[in-house]
């Protein structure tokens, strides 16, 4: 769900503009507590992206200062919000290099990387840029179609730009221009905690990512969050609303938002469960007596086409990735054996969604995925009167070409 804090929505800018951390950090800002819970009840924690940035900023601050500091600020992406985070340990090195490491706390989330260590190296370098490194236990991209090029380290580009900000506040805080860095981020035994997540399959070999686009692990896929979804289903049904919307994630939000003009009282984010959402939403309807009008799916393809393969629970844990799916549609529209192939093995769908783009026909066969996902999902809901999705890229372009 959207996280609030002093009246505002975490990971969006209430003008609609940039987001603020692409347009430099703000002087006042408000803090993000962690020790609010999320609204399920359920403990926030820090994303792997906010540590490396904490990591970052406290052994600049030693490198540049030679003050060691017990926690530092991290601006959030929203630009708006900041957040206090622990500093385990910086020291010198024998080289000049400063390496700091910070905790994960991954909340009450089942995260991976929950209790890992994760560190950063910065030294000066010559160039005037900030260029970023895998240091040990982080991943390196091998395969196309992921958030980072070929031969990158796997650092997500939220939190690279995270790192950029931490960076230019400490410089700016010390009155100094603009110089190079070079900022390696690890993982202590990442290697062996990125073999129980999808890193493997990524192509992206010797550890974890750096992963983050609001700061914030949101507790999403805990049993108990369920239980806040149906909360959310019944808010978004009441009143006779005549048509709501589900979005498995962020993708979707503005579509929801500014195509179909809803309230954010009628769109729920559904996380990974969505065969729970809509079993509320028919228990709803039927305790209500009445039939929806319209009930739109907003969101990206690697969770919602996992419907094509029978999937209601869209979580990694529980489900394969999607391509295999996409790939069966792929071959009843026609496409060639090489195409379907090459859409089955693709390491993401978003890499199969990259290779569509070169292919004529390519729009026609995310409508038709839409609508076999919008008939395999209708048939659970006798109560709607209409089903209707719509599938994004992660640019929020739709897919279908069709608002």
């Amino acid at each position: 769900m959207p996280i609030r804090t002093h009246g505002v929505t975490l990971g969006s800018d209430p003008t609609g503009q940039t987001p603020a951390l692409c347009r430099g950090f703000f002087s006042e800002k408000s803090e993000f507590d962690l020790a609010v819970l999320a609204l399920n009840g359920l403990r926030r924690g820090r994303t792997t992206g906010s540590c490396a940035t904490a990591a970052v900023k406290a052994a600049l601050t030693l490198l540049l200062q030679g003050r060691r500091r017990d926690r530092v600020e991290v601006t959030l992406p929203d630009g708006l919000h900041y957040l206090w985070v622990p500093i385990q340990a910086v020291e010198f090195s024998t080289d000049g290099t400063v390496r700091a490491e910070v905790l994960k706390d991954g909340g009450d989330d089942p995260d991976n990387t929950h209790g890992a260590t994760i560190f950063a190296e910065v030294r000066r370098n010559t160039t005037g840029q900030i260029r970023f490194f895998a240091g040990r236990g982080v991943g390196t991209a091998t395969q196309p179609g992921l958030r980072v090029a070929v031969g990158e380290p796997a650092i997500n580009p939220v939190p690279r730009q995270m790192m950029r900000t931490a960076v230019a506040e400490v410089l700016d805080e010390l009155g100094q221009e603009d110089c190079g860095f070079d900022l390696s981020i690890g993982c202590e035994n990442g290697e062996v905690i990125a073999r129980k997540t999808f890193n493997p399959r990524l192509g992206i070999v010797g550890g974890i990512s750096i992963l983050g686009t609001s700061g914030i692990v949101e507790p999403m896929s805990l049993a108990t969050w369920v239980a806040s979804i149906e909360v959310y289903v019944r808010v978004a049904l009441a009143s006779e609303a005549p048509c709501v919307a589900y979005l498995p994630g962020k993708i979707g939000r503005e579509f929801a938002r500014d195509v179909l003009a809803l309230p954010e009282a009628r769109t729920v984010q559904i996380a990974n469960f969505l065969g729970d959402a809509l079993s509320f939403t028919q228990t709803v309807l039927e305790e209500q007596g009445r039939m929806l009008d319209v009930l739109w799916l907003a969101g990206h393809p690697g969770k919602l086409a996992k419907v094509l393969d029978g999937v209601w629970d869209t979580h990694s844990s529980k489900s394969n990735m999607a391509m295999g799916g996409v790939a069966r549609v792929a071959a009843d529209c026609g496409f060639s054996a090489a195409v379907v192939d090459e859409i089955r093995h693709s390491n993401t769908v978003e890499a199969a969604m990259e290779r569509l783009k070169m292919e004529d026909g390519a729009q026609d066969l995310w409508r038709e995925i839409e609508r076999r996902i919008g008939a395999l999902t209708h048939a659970r809901l006798p109560s709607v009167r209409r089903l209707e999705v719509r599938l994004f890229d992660l640019h929020g372009n739709l897919l279908g070409g069709a608002a």
